[in-house]
């Protein structure tokens, strides 16, 4: 494996920017790890081999002609989950509905990375329109965990933490609606930031539940996270829900963390976010994350936040009823697969045979829910209550906020589990969104931070930060200063990945 392909996103950029390689080299060895190890590990759909050596030629280019680079990370290359739409790149969202779409325009994020100098190595795999924790809802078969191939590299934005986790790209975009970004995170011993809603644009996005949906930035180390939230982050006109605001000093905040530590910090272990549903090895590797916080100055307080055991039923009559909404734009009409169309057929035989052969199984479960839920006469007894108790959860966010600065859970309650242990029940896959479906729901900033080797399964275990709304500098100082702490203490946070991966890129 190319040393280039274990530098952090920083230390590329430093190397770029300083000559000491370029721009082009830095892709091509990238490009060549994708080559060797991702028919093992399936992260990608979409590999834009061209389109990202004329980006990195491009940059090297304005450097050689003493240009100012456009971003610090000028030259490094991001894995782009496939649910962002890039001109000319095919978007699927996983889906075979959308098969063969080759979007017109950028997303918002997609352009702020191009103007940034970001090197965009192609779109990875996900659940389909977002839907699962495992990435085994993919219409294009499910993603490997680089630390196990027998297991999942979680969901929806498995494909992401995968090529990060595989040396694939140093950066990687995701998006979280219930835990996308967060639980993957955890599962793969990467690092994972859902910001507050509104926080990053949405336009471009490929909506899935419009109240929930979030982009967020992806890495392996958090100054590399910091690096590229404050790339994506800022104000958007195109997107209604934008919220009007600078963007976060996230960068500052992490030089805070690792200098000061968390100080004088009041750190809320949230009582309902264990127990019952949590792994022993994932309670064991969250109480010693709680343990080095408190080593390292922090004041660790216990919350209650007692609405938070309705969180999960009222998130799934939320996302349902959303997700039947927004996917009723995909009626083989517009762009995207069309079956049936033997010039007999009607409108409404065309696109229900569409639906029928592009939605794969669990959109159509969720579509059904959703359809059901905001039907005459279940309307307020469904998505109405469920709505009231995602104001009560979101007042119990606010309660737990006057008492603690940050608050602390497991990331996921389980590590990462076999391909297709939990594929054909449901309500056990969607219990792996237990600890961070809460913050789904109150729309506030949360991160997912390596927390070491479950001793029970020996997989990683991921510590999740949350802050309150438009607190992205808390949650930052937070991770930046326990990543510090336990990498002190062990070497390294995390090992490199399973041996297994190294074996079959050979």
């Amino acid at each position: 494996m190319s040393d280039l392909t274990r530098m952090t996103a920083e230390a590329l950029s430093t190397a770029i920017s300083g000559g000491e390689v370029s721009a082009e080299e830095v892709t091509r060895a990238h490009l060549d790890r994708i080559d060797a190890v991702d028919d093992a590990v399936h992260a990608f759909l979409h590999v834009s081999t061209e389109s990202a050596l004329a980006q990195a030629r491009a940059v090297d280019k304005s450097r050689a002609a003493g240009d100012e680079p456009a971003s610090p990370l000028a030259g490094v290359p991001l894995a782009l989950k496939d649910i962002l739409v890039q001109a000319g790149i095919p978007a699927t969202a996983g889906s075979k509905i959308l098969e063969g779409w080759i979007p017109p325009y950028d997303a918002t994020v997609t352009r702020k990375l191009l103007d940034a100098g970001v090197i965009i190595l192609g779109k990875t795999n996900l659940d389909e329109f977002a839907m699962g924790s495992s990435t085994e809802n993919s219409a294009y078969g499910p993603t490997r965990n680089p630390w196990d191939l027998s297991r999942i590299p979680g969901g929806s934005g498995g494909g992401s933490a995968a090529a990060l986790a595989a040396f694939e790209a140093p950066l990687a975009i995701g998006t979280d609606t219930g835990g996308s970004i967060r639980q993957p995170a955890a599962v793969t011993g990467t690092v994972g930031t859902k910001p507050t809603y509104g926080g990053v644009s949405r336009y471009g996005v490929i909506a899935l539940a419009s109240s929930l949906d979030q982009v967020g930035p992806c890495a392996r180390t958090v100054t590399d996270t910091a690096l590229l939230h404050e790339v994506i982050a800022g104000y958007d006109p195109l997107d209604s829900t934008s919220i009007p605001q600078d963007v976060p000093r996230v960068l500052d905040a992490v030089r805070l963390g690792q200098r000061e530590g968390v100080a004088g910090m009041r750190i809320g272990v949230v009582k309902q976010l264990r127990g019952e549903g949590y792994q022993a090895g994932v309670l064991e590797s969250f109480d010693a994350a709680v343990a080095t916080l408190r080593d390292a100055g922090a004041e660790i307080v216990e919350v209650d936040c007692p609405h938070f055991q309705y969180a999960l039923a009222a998130y799934y009559l939320i996302l349902p009823s959303e997700c039947s909404s927004n996917l009723a734009r995909f009626d083989a009409m517009r762009y995207g697969l069309r079956v049936g169309d033997d010039g007999t057929a009607s409108a409404e035989e065309v696109m229900s045979l569409t639906r029928g052969k592009g939605f794969g199984p669990e959109v159509k479960r969720r579509i059904i829910l959703g359809t059901y839920a905001l039907s005459a006469g279940y309307y307020d007894a469904y998505y109405g209550s469920a709505q009231k108790v995602r104001t009560l959860i979101k007042r119990d966010f606010e309660n737990a906020f006057t008492a603690a600065d940050v608050l602390v859970s497991p990331a996921s309650p389980v590590t990462a589990f076999p391909i297709g242990e939990k594929v054909n029940d449901p309500l056990a896959m969607y219990a792996n969104d237990l600890a961070t479906i809460p913050g789904s729901l109150a729309g506030i900033p949360a991160m997912s931070v390596p927390s070491g080797i479950s001793a029970e399964t020996g997989l990683p275990v991921g510590l999740q930060i949350m802050g309150p709304a438009l607190g992205e500098e808390r949650i930052y100082r937070v991770a930046a200063a326990f990543e510090s702490a336990y990498a002190a203490a062990h070497s390294s946070l995390v090992p490199d990945s399973a041996p297994e991966l190294e074996v079959s890129a050979r």
